[in-house]
């Protein structure tokens, strides 16, 4: 029998499928692999973490502050108040593993923040909205709740992860990963969490003053004042939404029977 090669069919080695497609699904998969890489990361680095105690915490950035971090002046009065009333209500918090430290946004945007080694940051946004020393004493209290529940270091983990796949896409300096402002805020925690810290703020705040007043009237403005609106949203970034917020406030007080009346005291400024 004789052997007749057959001609092979032009375009054997070139797929049936569009190139667009083929490019759609490639990147589409890199995407998934990157994103459960990510995840994995995250919950490795946030478990690692968490074991790391709060006293070696506060050794590691006790001095430390943000990069991008603009401040107000040191001498402002708002700063030495805001510092003092934080030492007031950590005084109710016996055994605090923390020394906190007080800094000032010059960011006109309000929010408050809680960062790795007892810093708390608050935003010149936040101060101009607060028209009594109990709203700012809640603000102030709720994050020192986070850091009583050890919140911010879930968050530190997850800022370092993604400084990482950021240097990696951006080709920039990986040096001094995870400790960026921005890097940290990117964390939405969980309503459990928010709660929690809200509970204790609350604590806090009812131990300085003997009752509840006006701790949640800054976010009560908030729902009804429209000029407000970006500081709504910003906050919200981070916190839970605060309808519910309130509801959820007001009736922890009730469950503690912790009077929701009491002396307001102006601010020191």
């Amino acid at each position: 029998m004789r052997f007749v090669a057959k001609r092979q069919k032009e375009g054997v080695n070139v797929s049936d499928t569009h190139p667009l497609v083929e490019a759609s699904t490639l990147i589409v998969g890199l995407a998934a692999i990157f994103a459960i890489i990510a995840v994995a990361l995250i919950f490795v680095v946030e478990l690692a973490l968490y074991f790391v105690s709060a006293e070696d915490e506060a050794n590691l950035f006790g001095d430390w502050l943000p990069d991008d971090l603009i401040t107000v002046a040191p001498n402002d009065e708002r700063l030495y108040q805001t510092q003092l009333l934080v030492d007031r209500l950590a005084s109710h918090w016996p055994g605090a593993p923390y020394t906190f430290r007080v800094e000032i946004d010059d960011s006109e945007i309000a929010n408050a923040m809680a960062l790795p080694g007892g810093l708390i940051i608050v935003t010149q946004g936040l101060l101009n909205q607060v028209e009594s020393e109990n709203e700012l004493a809640f603000v102030l209290g709720h994050e020192l709740g986070h850091f009583r529940n050890r919140d911010h270091i879930r968050a530190l983990g997850r800022g370092i992860v993604l400084s990482m796949f950021f240097a990696v896409v951006t080709g920039n300096d990986a040096a001094g990963i995870g400790i960026k402002a921005a890097d940290i805020t990117l964390r939405g925690f969980s309503r459990r969490q928010e709660t929690r810290a809200d509970e204790f703020g609350l604590g806090l705040v009812h131990s300085e003053y003997g009752h509840v007043d006006e701790s949640w009237r800054l976010f009560e403005r908030w729902n009804i004042d429209g000029s407000s609106f970006l500081d709504l949203v910003t906050y919200l970034s981070t916190h839970p939404e605060t309808g519910d917020r309130i509801a959820d406030m007001k009736r922890h007080a009730e469950l503690e029977r912790w009077p929701v009346d009491g002396e307001i005291t102006d601010l020191s400024w």
